[in-house]
């Protein structure tokens, strides 16, 4: 576009040589705008991807105890993400620097926040990340509870946006029912708060509930709201585990279909 403009006035000012002169100059500066434009992107995405584990290596030292299930959950967002060689390598070396005890954790979130432009799919997939590795191993010790809250209000989320997203989390991570067994009232109880209702909600509050958070957090919507195609797994697991949560409400209720 830059190399076409430039061809124009080139020709508008100096005939046919201000043509090619035009189309040049415009050639270059459209070169050096990809540069800028590819470099800046790249020092932004990783600036997200070393500030989204260093923050994880942070929360899942928060109980003191890095455990075998967290390492294998961070291990497996390595691969949703696709990362490999020297990002991997990066998104390693970041979890052990949350881990340490001088790290700055508000600083930190800052600094995610101002690489994401605070954009809500980026802070909000960003958050189920960090839910995904704490909640690794069953639970969710109080202090990392107590960090995820205060990282969601550093970004402009609430406690109420971690506790949907915690509640998500166990209600499509708990394990299956018996076959044709109803399911446990503690997972069908976090069902209803995944998806913002509560259990005596009727069947076309459940409905609504649910088609509005599946039409939300859709890949496609969110990529057009600006989300990178790496995180697309992470709202694709997203909708995933919406899917899980309002299945288990069926499952329990035969007036939802």
């Amino acid at each position: 576009m830059l190399t076409f403009i430039g061809a124009l006035l080139g020709a508008a000012f100096g005939g046919f040589a201000g043509l090619f002169i035009g189309a040049f100059i415009g050639y270059l500066a459209s070169y050096a705008f990809r540069l800028f434009v590819v470099g800046s992107l790249q020092v932004a995405q990783s600036t997200l991807l070393d500030s989204t584990f260093s923050i994880m290596g942070a929360l899942c030292k928060a109980d003191n105890v890095v455990s075998r299930d967290e390492i294998n959950a961070v291990e497996k967002i390595f691969g949703m993400l696709r990362l490999q060689g020297a990002a991997r390598e990066q998104a390693k070396a970041a979890f052990n620097r949350g881990k340490q005890p001088d790290f700055d954790l508000d600083a930190e979130v800052d600094k995610f926040a101002q690489a994401s432009h605070r954009r809500a799919p980026l802070l909000q997939l960003f958050l189920q990340l960090q839910c995904m590795a704490v909640a690794a191993d069953g639970q969710v010790h109080p202090a990392e509870h107590a960090m995820l809250v205060r990282i969601a209000q550093r970004l402009g989320l609430t406690e109420a946006d971690v506790a949907q997203l915690e509640a998500l989390l166990r209600a499509a991570t708990g394990g299956p029912s018996a076959a044709g067994a109803p399911p446990q009232q503690g997972r069908l109880a976090d069902a209803y708060a995944a998806l913002g209702i509560t259990a005596d909600a009727s069947p076309a509050e459940i409905k609504r509930a649910y088609r509005k958070l599946i039409s939300q957090n859709h890949p496609d919507k969110l990529a057009s709201r600006g989300l990178p195609e790496s995180m697309r797994p992470v709202a694709e697991e997203r909708s995933r585990e919406l899917n899980a949560a309002y299945d288990l409400i069926k499952s329990a209720r035969p007036d939802v279909r």
